[in-house]
């Protein structure tokens, strides 16, 4: 029997919709740039393919929980996003067959340290420190979902002002492409997340604020900044 130096990490975990089970949180994989309108404001070239980054597992704050301001950024901003959570693993996968992969979708914001996050683009530097800070992946319950991929309305508030509001159909990539792309730099298992591009919109968020967000058929998500 293995025995550990020290107590090992709990795994962390996400409800499913209407059942007493949760989802054991592997990893998150995430979409950069996925929307033409966000790529716009952000300041990149259509011509761009959308790329990949990732978070901790540890990110992810469950349903009903605050979400404490980082440190170290003045510029903190929310990122709706549309989140696939895979049931099924794989390399290689291809597009026709990437939905099967699927066990459901959630809502999640990804969170961003802004101003580091530009500091960083300005040397070259990665961005672990600008998206994959303690708490950054405020995430619903999954539900769910079997056939085509959701393709309906996604949008965020704050402090039930409207902030971003679009169409999931508008991604560049859709999920299935997300995927096999995915499967074609990582091995895939059961338990990734993968947050699939925030539409334009993004905006700062400060201590105190109500941010809310919704996928139209997948679900809706709430928390203040403490």
């Amino acid at each position: 029997m293995t025995q550990y130096v020290l107590a090992p990490p709990p795994v962390p975990i996400v409800p499913v919709l209407g059942e007493d089970v949760v989802y054991p949180v592997r990893r998150i994989l995430c979409v950069g740039r996925n929307y033409a309108a966000h790529r716009a404001e952000m300041g990149g070239d259509d011509r761009d393919p959308p790329f990949f980054f990732a978070k901790p597992a540890d990110a992810i704050v469950t349903p009903g929980r605050d979400v404490a301001f980082p440190s170290m950024t003045a510029d903190l901003h929310h990122e709706i996003e549309l989140v696939v959570a895979l049931g099924q693993g794989g390399a290689d996968v291809p597009i026709d067959q990437a939905l099967s992969l699927v066990l459901g979708y959630a809502v999640g914001f990804d969170l961003t340290r802004r101003d580091l996050q530009a500091a960083a683009k300005d040397k070259g530097h990665p961005w672990d420190a600008s998206k994959g800070f303690d708490q950054s992946a405020p995430i619903s319950a999954i539900r769910r979902w079997t056939g085509p991929a959701p393709q309906g309305r996604i949008s965020a508030t704050v402090n039930s002002q409207p902030r971003q509001d679009a169409v999931v159909s508008d991604m560049i990539w859709n999920v299935a492409e997300i995927i096999a792309q995915a499967s074609r730099l990582w091995t895939l298992a059961p338990g990734d997340l993968i947050f699939t591009g925030t539409p334009e919109g993004v905006g700062p968020i400060a201590r105190g604020d109500h941010v809310a967000g919704a996928v139209e058929g997948v679900g809706e998500l709430s928390f203040k900044v403490i």
